[in-house]
């Protein structure tokens, strides 16, 4: 590629010369040539740079350099602009080389630094995650194993309760960062069919249903939504994710509705809770991994809403409380069957 922008780059700077020729001094026309050089090697690296710089004497001489037509020189200064037209053009590669070097050594440094900060991060939210349920399974196994024989029976059963429900969300999370480490590298793929919304509500709202019992819930979604072409399973997470978060963040009883609704070429999924909200600035942020409060469950959501073409977003309620919103794109559905018609 590099080579054929030399040649092209000598075609080009020719037709400009024989435009100038008439009209500039023989001199100043080897400027349109030394441009040529100065171009190419600035885009790329020796090799090509070389190549057009031997065109381009080459070119200079034969329709410039008396006598023309000829690769003969007469005039002796003449070999000086050739050689500075070389010249120039190592210069700048050279140049051009050691920039290119130097930038790639701080874009290694700065993926390096990245990784470390990313590392770092995920270091600190795995243990701030894990603190609360390994302190609880820790605490609850031990008065079992100690003095388990004199609980009652109500006692010892909550306390078994506690560890599973710990152990369960040390589950999650190891799940959670195993699908995040897969959607950022490429290796989850989209698995679409076509499915209906309020089916894959329900199934969530099913699994859910001991987490958000301390809450109200209200569903608000119609019967004549149209189905949307997406991966069921990871729109199941999406909806579980913002679900379970609404219910993390705000206090018993409050209300936490889902709803969706149709605009335009998009479905608009709604998870809205009543509760403190978030701040103006968090809106964004919230959903950046290891934010905190947050976890990796948000940034999960916009990793899945992302994959299937869709949008994803917060923002406040008026008055009080804040949404969760995403898209999905709608695209026209399959036609039945034959079959299917004739019933």
């Amino acid at each position: 590629m590099g080579y054929a922008w030399a040649a092209s780059a000598t075609l080009v700077a020719t037709l400009v010369a024989l435009g100038l020729d008439a009209y500039f001094h023989v001199v100043n026309v080897a400027l349109v040539y030394l441009l040529a050089v100065v171009l190419v090697a600035l885009r790329f690296r020796r090799g090509p740079m070389i190549t057009v710089s031997f065109l381009n004497v080459a070119a200079f001489n034969y329709f410039f350099v008396p006598p023309r037509g000829t690769f003969h020189v007469d005039d002796p200064q003449y070999l000086l602009t050739f050689a500075m037209m070389l010249g120039v053009g190592l210069i700048v590669s050279g140049l051009t080389d050691r920039v290119r070097a130097r930038a790639k050594a701080q874009a290694a440094l700065e993926v390096a630094a990245e990784t470390e900060r990313v590392r770092s991060a995920l270091l600190a939210s795995i243990s701030h995650d894990l603190r609360t349920p390994l302190a609880v399974i820790t605490g609850a196994s031990s008065t079992l194993a100690e003095r388990g024989e004199r609980l009652g029976t109500e006692e010892r059963a909550a306390l078994a309760q506690s560890i599973f429900q710990q152990a369960r969300d040390m589950s999650e999370l190891v799940t959670k960062v195993l699908q995040m480490t897969r959607l950022e590298s490429g290796a989850l793929k989209l698995e679409r069919g076509w499915d209906s919304l309020p089916e894959i509500a329900g199934a969530v709202l099913r699994r859910l249903h001991e987490r958000l019992a301390t809450h109200l819930m209200m569903v608000d979604l119609p019967d004549d939504l149209p189905l949307v072409r997406v991966d069921a399973s990871l729109i199941e997470q999406v909806l579980a994710n913002l679900l379970e978060n609404a219910a993390r963040h705000t206090p018993p009883r409050t209300l936490i509705r889902l709803r969706a609704q149709v605009s335009g070429s998009e479905m608009v999924v709604s998870v809205e809770d009543f509760g403190p909200g978030l701040a103006e600035g968090d809106l964004e942020r919230i959903f950046k991994k290891f934010h905190r409060g947050a976890g990796l469950g948000l940034a999960i959501c916009r990793a899945i809403v992302e994959l299937h073409k869709g949008r994803i977003w917060a923002e406040r309620l008026p008055g009080v409380g804040t949404a969760f919103r995403f898209t999905l794109p709608l695209e026209a559905p399959p036609p039945l069957p034959a079959e299917a018609l004739a019933r």
